[in-house]
């Protein structure tokens, strides 16, 4: 049984995208969002630099493009469905590419979606000085007091001992010099305390923004951030989305669910290598590819051949 998963913001590196053009089938869908959304996708995924890929604004429609159009390559424009894809699952943005993969809504709607919470995460980010931070070991419930005590609040739960912390500047910058005993933190290149109540200004925006679209129930399996749950409707998929802007990111869960449904084998879209790093702490005995470049495209579809 195979799943696809789709990064969330933070896995970006300039450049990313350059060899990835030289394939017809990405640069057609990848220029059919670009044109959908307005933003100079080609640009930005060649040769802007790390500062211009990390504005909210521009990482997550950048983001959710490549995936997408990672996945139309290898799959030669085929669904998921048809090519014996059982279920999908992202992390954080990377929900916006999971519901494209699987139906919920088409590309062209995506970018739209995802450049509307893009800009809505940017504005709201701009109101506070706010950051995030990787906390790394230590006892869960340690750490969760410990960042109550900072009024900071887990952003994303990773699984592996990975929680994210997030919240004012300042406070980030107190558990870093207070850590709990036992961990590490690490600061993250982000523009904001993302899945936290300092993002409720872009909930209202997106809870808006998604009475316009046109949603479809999904055609495979996908699991949500909100406590891992399988989700069967469409509407309510995007209700979760909507939501989840300012709710912690259960990936430990997303993963603990697809053990539970018998994946055997899991491919992450570009940009890649996060997911597949988590995944091989988390869900061991499960095979993975972390589709990087064009190169891993052929040990993807040998995945689906093996395991669909």
């Amino acid at each position: 049984m195979i799943v696809v998963v789709c990064p969330g913001q933070g896995s970006q590196a300039p450049g990313f995208l350059t060899p990835w053009l030289e394939l017809p089938i990405f640069k057609s869908s990848l220029l059919a969002m670009q044109e959908a959304s307005g933003i100079d996708l080609v640009t930005h995924g060649t040769i802007s630099d790390a500062d211009t890929i990390r504005d909210t604004a521009i990482a997550q429609p950048l983001i959710v493009a490549a995936g997408v159009a990672t996945l139309a390559a290898m799959l030669d424009g085929k669904s998921a469905a048809d090519a014996g894809i059982a279920g999908v699952s992202g992390h954080s943005v990377g929900e916006i590419t999971a519901a494209v993969v699987a139906g919920v809504f088409d590309a062209e709607t995506g970018i739209k979606f995802v450049n509307e919470r893009g800009q809505a995460m940017a504005k709201a980010a701009a109101l506070e000085v706010t950051s995030m931070a990787a906390v790394l070991g230590g006892d869960q419930a340690e750490v969760e007091a410990k960042l109550a005590s900072l009024e900071l609040e887990p952003a994303n739960y990773n699984g592996s001992g990975q929680i994210v912390a997030a919240g004012t500047a300042a406070a980030i910058g107190e558990l870093q010099a207070n850590p709990v005993a036992g961990t590490r933190v690490i600061p993250l290149q982000v523009a904001g305390a993302f899945h936290t109540r300092f993002m409720k200004p872009a909930v209202e925006t997106l809870r808006d923004y998604s009475k316009t679209i046109q949603i479809a129930d999904p055609a495979i399996a996908l699991w949500s951030n909100n406590g891992g749950r399988k989700i069967s409707s469409g509407s309510e998929f995007v209700e979760l989305l909507v939501n989840q802007v300012s709710s912690p990111v259960r990936w430990d869960l997303c993963m603990e669910s697809m053990v539970k449904a018998g994946v055997t084998g899991i491919i992450e879209l570009a940009p890649a290598g996060t997911l597949v790093g988590l995944a091989k702490r988390a869900m061991p005995g499960i095979e993975s590819v972390a589709v990087k470049t064009p190169e891993n495209l052929e040990a993807a579809l040998s995945l689906i051949n093996n395991h669909g």
